[in-house]
C-alpha cells in the first residue's frame, strides 16, 4: 500500500501548527543522520544490577513452568506462528524475509524505507514482529527457571545476529518507534533473566556491539518521539522501552537525561491515553491491554532501580486495572472493541497463558484484588517476576465498591444477566455509545457507533468482527472497520464516519449515551445515539431481562427516507437456520447443546451471508492475520423515520 498525494494532504490536516512543526524538525534531523551515524560513547566498568530479588524463580507455579518450557522448546526447534503464518525457520532466522508473500525487504536507510508497500517490502508486521525479540525473552525465562544453558546460548546467537544484520538506520527495524521501545523492554528483561549464565555480561555490558546498538536505540527514540495526532500506544511504548533502558542499562553520559524525558513523557501520555474511568481512549481492547503491560513493566523497572515515579503513573494502571476486571464476562474475556494486533508489552509465558487472567493477576498483586472482582484461576510466570519488582503500594484514592457497568466518557456499557446455579451461564452485552477513537485521526477506531456485542457464558454470539489486517489488504481493512462490518445499522450503502486511510478517519460521528440504567427489577436498559448520517440521527435501545433471558434493540432512524442495512454477525460457534426473519442458533458450550431464537425486524428482508469475498462479507478474525467464515445476517429495506426496527434474542434453557 503506497500512500498517495491526497492521504499527505488528508492526514496533514489532521495536524496542529505544533505538530506540523515537530515533524518538519524530523525531516531535517532525518536528512541530517542520512550520513554515517556516530558510533556510541565508550563505556567502562558498566555493571547490570536490576536482577531479579532471591526466591522470585521458586515462585513461578510449576504448570506455568510447564507451558513455558514447552513452548521454549518448540521455538528452539525452530517452529512459530505470527499472525496466521506457521514458521520453521526460527532456528536461523533472515531478519528480513517475509514467509507470508515471500519477499525480503531491501537494505538501505531506514527513513527511506516503502515499509507500507508490501509489493516492495512484504508484510512489514510479519517482518517486525520477530524482530520485537518477544520469543528470546521466553527462550531467557525458560533458562531462568530450568538453568539449561541451551536457552541461553541460542538467545546470545540470535541477538548476536541480530545487530550484525542490522546496524543503526539501516533497514526496516529502524523505522518505527514503538519497534525500538519494545525490543530495549525485551533485551532488558533477556539481560535479567539471563543473569546466572555465565556468558551474560559478555553479551551485553562487556560487548560493544551490544553497548552501540542499545545507545543508538536509545538516540534515535529521543529524538524521533511520536507526535501530536500519533501519540497514542506508540508513544507509550516509545517511552516505556526508552525508561526501561536507562533504568537498567544506565551506562551512558545520556542516561539521566533520557531517563527523566522518558519518564515525563510516559506520565504525560498515560494520562493523556487513559479515560478518568480507567478505559483507553483508543477503545481498542487490546490496545488497553498493551498500553497496562507497558506500563506495569516500566513501573518494575523504575523500582528495580530505586527511581521515583509520580504517585499519577500507579494511579492510571491501578484505574486501568480495576476497568479491566469491570468489562470482562465470566470467562475473563474483554471486548472486542477497535483495532486488535496481538500486541504485547512483554512476553515470558507459554502458549496456553491466558493475557487478560495474567494482568488481572498481577494487578491483585500490586493493587489488590477489590471484592466485585471476578476470580482467577490460572497462572503465569509474569506475574511473580513483576510482583517481584514492583513495590505493592497503597492506592490513595477511593475505588469502585461494586462493579461498574456504565463507563460514561467511554460511552462504554457493560449489560449482564446473573449466573444462577442451574442455569447454562452468564448474558453478556456491551453497548457502544463513546467517542469514535483517539485524537485527531483515531487511527484505530472502527465504524462501530451503537454496536453491540453479546455473549453467552463465554461464547460470542453476536460478534464482533475483528480487525484481521492493517496494511498491504485494503478491501479486508476496510471491511473489517466498516459499519456493515459490525452489529449496527447502516444507511445508504455508507460509513458512519468517513475514512482517509487504512489509519486516518477525516469525519468522526459523534455519540451520546441518553440512558444507562441496570435496574433492581431485572431489565437493564441502554439508549444512545449518533450523529454520523446527518441530517438523520440513528437512536438505538436496548434492554436485558435477565430472567426472561432475552434481548431485546430497538433501531429508530430520525430524518427523510433512506436506505437501510441491519446486520448481525455471528461468531464462528453459532449455527444458524434462517426462515424470513426468525433464526435459530445452535451451538455447544463444555460439551452441552445450546440454543437462542433471534427474531429480526419483519420490516426488512433478510439473507444469510458467510464468507463472501466480493464484497467480503461473513467474516470473523480471532486474531491478527487469521480470519475464517462465519454467519452475517443482513436485513435491507427503508426507514422512513416513522416505527423502528425491533430485534430480540431469546436464549432458550
Amino acid at each position: 500500500m503506497t500512500m498517495s498525494a491526497g492521504w499527505y494532504l488528508r492526514r496533514l490536516s489532521r495536524m496542529g501548527p505544533r505538530e506540523i512543526g515537530g515533524r518538519a524538525g524530523d525531516a531535517v534531523r532525518r536528512r541530517r543522520w542520512r550520513s554515517a551515524p556516530p558510533h556510541g560513547p565508550s563505556v567502562t566498568g558498566a555493571r547490570f544490577t536490576a536482577v531479579l530479588p532471591a526466591g522470585t524463580i521458586a515462585a513461578v507455579p510449576p504448570d506455568a513452568a510447564k507451558r513455558l518450557i514447552a513452548e521454549a522448546d518448540r521455538l528452539m526447534a525452530g517452529h512459530a506462528e505470527y499472525f496466521g503464518v506457521v514458521r520453521d525457520d526460527l532456528a536461523d532466522p533472515d531478519w528480513w524475509y517475509d514467509p507470508k508473500t515471500g519477499r525480503r525487504a531491501p537494505g538501505g536507510y531506514a527513513f527511506d524505507m516503502p515499509y507500507r508497500n508490501e509489493e516492495a517490502v512484504g508484510d512489514i508486521k510479519q517482518i517486525w514482529e520477530p524482530s520485537r525479540h518477544q520469543y528470546l525473552t521466553v527462550l531467557a525465562a525458560a533458562y531462568a527457571v530450568t538453568g539449561d544453558e541451551r536457552y541461553a546460548e541460542r538467545v546470545a546467537e540470535h541477538l548476536r545476529s541480530w545487530w550484525a544484520a542490522n546496524p543503526p538506520l539501516r533497514g526496516v527495524h529502524w523505522i518505527s518507534g514503538i519497534e525500538l521501545g519494545i525490543r530495549l523492554l525485551s533485551w532488558v528483561w533477556i539481560r535479567r533473566l539471563l543473569d546466572g549464565w555465565p556468558g551474560v555480561a559478555g553479551l551485553f555490558e562487556g560487548n560493544p556491539v551490544a553497548l552501540n546498538q542499545i545507545w543508538h536505540h536509545q538516540r534515535w527514540l529521543a529524538a524521533f518521539p511520536s507526535r501530536g495526532s500519533s501519540a497514542n500506544n506508540h508513544v507509550i511504548a516509545e517511552a516505556a522501552g526508552q525508561f526501561a533502558a536507562a533504568c537498567a542499562f544506565g551506562w551512558f553520559p545520556a542516561s539521566a537525561r533520557w531517563r527523566a524525558d522518558a519518564l515525563r513523557s510516559l506520565e504525560r501520555n498515560l494520562r493523556g491515553n487513559t479515560f478518568l474511568s480507567g478505559l483507553n481512549r483508543e477503545l481498542a481492547t487490546e490496545y488497553h491491554g498493551l498500553v497496562l503491560e507497558l506500563g506495569l513493566a516500566a513501573v518494575a523497572e523504575a523500582d528495580a532501580a530505586g527511581v521515583a515515579v509520580p504517585a499519577t503513573v500507579r494511579l492510571v494502571l491501578l484505574r486501568m486495572t480495576d476497568a479491566l476486571a469491570a468489562v470482562v464476562d465470566s470467562r475473563l474475556r474483554p471486548p472486542r472493541q477497535g483495532d486488535a494486533d496481538d500486541g504485547h508489552g512483554l512476553v515470558v509465558d507459554g502458549a496456553g497463558t491466558d493475557r487478560w487472567a495474567s494482568l488481572l493477576a498481577t494487578g491483585d498483586v500490586v493493587f489488590g484484588r477489590l471484592a466485585w472482582w471476578p476470580a482467577v484461576t490460572g497462572t503465569d510466570v509474569r506475574t511473580p517476576l513483576l510482583a517481584a519488582l514492583i513495590k505493592p503500594t497503597e492506592p490513595a484514592v477511593s475505588r469502585p465498591a461494586s462493579r461498574p457497568a456504565h463507563f460514561a466518557d467511554a460511552g462504554l456499557t457493560i449489560l449482564r444477566g446473573p449466573e444462577k446455579p442451574g442455569e447454562s451461564g452468564e448474558i453478556w452485552c456491551r453497548c457502544d455509545g463513546g467517542p469514535h477513537g483517539f485524537l485527531s485521526i483515531a487511527a484505530h477506531a472502527h465504524a462501530d457507533a451503537l454496536s453491540v456485542e453479546v455473549r453467552h457464558d463465554g461464547v460470542d454470539v453476536l460478534a464482533d468482527p475483528g480487525t484481521f489486517c492493517y496494511h498491504g489488504q485494503p478491501e479486508w481493512r476496510q471491511y473489517f472497520r466498516s459499519t456493515l462490518g459490525h452489529n449496527t445499522l447502516q444507511l445508504d450503502d455508507g460509513d458512519q464516519s468517513v475514512s482517509g486511510g487504512p489509519f486516518l478517519w477525516t469525519r468522526h460521528a459523534r455519540s451520546r449515551v441518553l440512558v444507562a440504567d441496570a435496574s433492581e427489577e431485572g431489565v437493564a436498559r441502554w439508549c444512545a445515539e449518533h450523529d454520523g448520517y446527518q441530517p438523520s440521527v440513528h437512536r438505538r435501545r436496548v434492554e436485558l431481562t435477565a430472567a426472561a433471558k432475552e434481548l431485546r434493540v430497538v433501531d429508530e432512524v430520525r430524518g427523510p427516507r433512506r436506505a437501510v442495512r441491519l446486520a448481525f454477525h455471528l461468531g464462528p460457534a453459532i449455527t444458524a437456520d434462517l426462515v424470513g426473519n426468525r433464526a435459530v442458533l445452535t451451538w455447544a458450550r463444555d460439551g452441552e447443546d445450546r440454543s437462542a431464537v433471534l427474531d429480526l425486524p419483519g420490516q426488512l428482508t433478510w439473507r444469510a451471508h458467510r464468507g463472501e469475498t466480493d464484497p467480503p462479507l461473513g467474516w470473523y478474525s480471532a486474531g491478527f492475520g487469521r480470519k475464517e467464515p462465519t454467519t452475517t445476517l443482513v436485513g435491507t429495506g427503508f426507514a422512513d423515520g416513522v416505527e423502528g426496527f425491533t430485534t430480540v434474542l431469546g436464549f432458550r434453557g
